[in-house]
């Protein structure tokens, strides 16, 4: 009988570790960061169904890149865990904190299960607070890390170049145009020096967490003529309080559109 091949730990858990990484490379990037009134979730998505950004619980939100199906069911489970929790005890021991645990746990799992190729997705879970200095961003890696980021993190596509470019623009206490200007500008940029693609308004996802609404969820995707007010500049369209589709959070995973492989929509 042959001797079976040997693979060290190391070089496995290695060798998983790049498969995800590449997957995750793949799509495009989600840009999420701080501004004065709440923090700011930006993606590169056409698609207006198969969503990048959704509403987790009242100030929790969600951001992923990836392959859509795997972050898909992450996202449903982490809406049951903030359902039941908010159920059984009270509303304010729904963390940002608590979820990225249970995402961590559950993606390191995962990652070290033999049986299994690791999720090819990162994880963003952001929660607003009364003030600037109470938001939290939690970043979660393939293999469960948790990262805990301030101001602005970027996953997916090519996040280096995005984050270096976040990193030297962003500042505090900007308005929600500066910041979404930076954003957008940040998904532009041609990581090999080329000039910068013009996005429309058709191919971003935007979404915010804002501590001003009076209302008890403060996530509010940003949609049509506000979107593209804001783009150009337009201050005042912070305040439209037009009202926007609902997130269904609780419901059933979106059926990819004919033609869709299992990867994230509108992300390759």
């Amino acid at each position: 009988m042959s001797t079976p091949f040997y693979v060290s730990p190391q070089q496995a858990m290695a060798d998983r570790a790049e498969y995800a990484r590449k997957g995750i490379a793949r799509g495009r990037s989600v840009v999420v960061l701080t501004y004065t009134d709440g923090i700011l979730f930006v993606a590169e998505n056409t698609s207006r169904a198969l969503h990048k950004v959704s509403e987790i619980y009242d100030k929790i939100a969600f951001a992923a890149v990836g392959r859509y199906n795997e972050f898909e069911n992450l996202r449903i489970g982490g809406v049951r865990y903030a359902d039941l929790r908010g159920y059984s005890y009270d509303r304010a021991d729904v963390t940002a904190r608590g979820l990225a645990n249970v995402y961590a746990q559950t993606l390191g799992t995962i990652f070290s299960s033999v049986g299994e190729k690791p999720y090819e997705v990162e994880l963003i879970v952001a929660e607003v607070g009364r003030t600037g200095d109470d938001d939290q961003i939690y970043r979660l890696t393939p293999d469960g890390s948790v990262v805990d980021e301030k101001n602005s993190v970027v996953v997916g596509g090519n996040a280096d170049s995005i984050g270096n470019y976040l990193g030297q623009r962003h500042r505090a206490g900007m308005t929600l145009v500066e910041a979404l200007r930076v954003a957008v500008d940040a998904l532009a940029r041609d990581p090999n020096g080329g000039s910068p693609r013009t996005l429309t308004p058709e191919q971003l996802e935007v979404a915010v967490l804002d501590r001003q609404r009076p209302q008890q969820r403060k996530f509010k995707r940003i949609l049509g003529g506000q979107l593209a007010r804001l783009l150009s500049g337009d201050e005042t369209a912070a305040d439209d309080s037009a009202p926007e589709p609902a997130d269904q959070p609780s419901g059933g995973a979106a059926q990819a559109a004919p033609g869709e492989d299992g990867s994230e929509s509108a992300g390759e």
